[in-house]
């Protein structure tokens, strides 16, 4: 017997060196860690699992979830996750990113090349939607212009790599498609959603010098990286008007879609819509919503129901009832 409801998620968290300590004061992140980096609030991965916080499966680890109901992926996510479907690993992976500090500069391999030289995983391509971001915050994306391996690793040697990136100023609501290959960093000063393949394979490149707790340079992974770049110029970023759709008591706009996900923003307002809003289930794929802001109730019925709150991730099965939600609230819609 099993109960297809929805469930609140309780993140795995990182206390990286860059990180900050905004999403335990903006976003109710009390996870014992300074500074926090990242949280990954729906995530299977081995190196950070989240955690079932209501419902009948409390406690357990959301890839023992999905180990021991499937169904619950959905027929589209359990076959773009493949063989590893099998053993409850989602093939997407929700974080939280405040970065106080630069992160370092980096690429992420694709899957072919993640699968031929990582013993079988995921590559990582991902999707950075801005929460919020200081007036003087970047990321890095790409180079100013086309370069050669041999050019790179000069760069690198003599510490002029920082004059060939290509920096893009960012502000709250912009949206970034991070290609697997892409030499790209997350700035200082910038709050980011990130959505990605269940990937953890991070190549770093440069890393400013800086040293860790104990004095040490963290480690660099240059020949992968190299290896796994595009080395062309960075394609340029120009704003992106995103058609906003309403209906059962929803807007929303679809920031990205590609092989790997689809994401929504979505806002409930019953006062301004004049109804509750209703999200349907589907059956080829679990959704996972991120609140950003606001709160409310979401109902499967008028007697089974729970809160959330800014900060929270709710994990839907697919083929469950549809949703309802009450409150005003701005969410994260994703779904394979």
């Amino acid at each position: 017997m099993y109960d297809k409801k929805p469930f609140l998620l309780t993140p795995a968290g990182k206390d990286y060196i860059w990180g900050g300590s905004r999403l335990r004061t903006e976003y109710n992140k009390d996870l014992g860690l300074e500074p926090l980096a990242e949280t990954w609030e729906c995530s299977t991965h081995p190196d950070g699992p989240s955690v079932a916080a209501n419902g009948v499966h409390k406690g357990m680890s959301l890839r023992r979830i999905l180990k021991e109901h499937p169904e619950y992926m959905g027929t589209s996510a359990r076959a773009r996750g493949g063989c590893g479907a099998r053993d409850g690993e989602l093939p997407v992976l929700i974080k939280f990113i405040d970065a106080k500090k630069d992160l370092s500069v980096q690429v992420h391999p694709d899957d072919g090349y993640a699968r031929l030289h990582e013993n079988g995983q995921l590559g990582k391509t991902e999707m950075w939607y801005v929460l919020d971001a200081s007036s003087d915050a970047s990321l890095v994306l790409g180079f100013e212009r086309d370069m050669t391996k041999e050019e790179l690793r000069k760069s690198l040697a003599d510490g002029t790599l920082e004059k060939y990136l290509r920096r893009v100023p960012v502000r709250r609501g912009d949206v970034f498609y991070i290609e697997a290959g892409t030499v790209h960093a997350i700035g200082a000063g910038a709050l980011i959603a990130e959505i990605q393949e269940n990937s953890n394979l991070t190549y770093r490149l440069y890393d400013y010098n800086r040293t860790d707790g104990e004095g040490r340079k963290r480690p660099l992974q240059i020949d992968r990286a190299l290896e796994a770049a595009s080395l062309a110029r960075g394609a340029r970023t120009e704003p992106v008007r995103r058609p906003v759709r309403y209906g059962n008591g929803l807007a929303s706009e679809l920031l990205c879609s590609c092989p790997y996900f689809q994401v929504e923003r979505c806002l409930a307002d019953p006062e301004a819509a004049g109804e509750e809003a209703v999200l349907g289930t589907l059956r080829d794929s679990f959704r996972a919503l991120l609140c950003l802001d606001g709160s409310g109730r979401l109902y499967t019925d008028e007697n089974d129901f729970f809160q959330f709150f800014k900060g929270d991730c709710i994990f839907i099965p697919a083929d469950s009832a549809p949703v309802k939600i009450r409150g005003k609230a701005e969410f994260l819609n994703v779904r394979c």
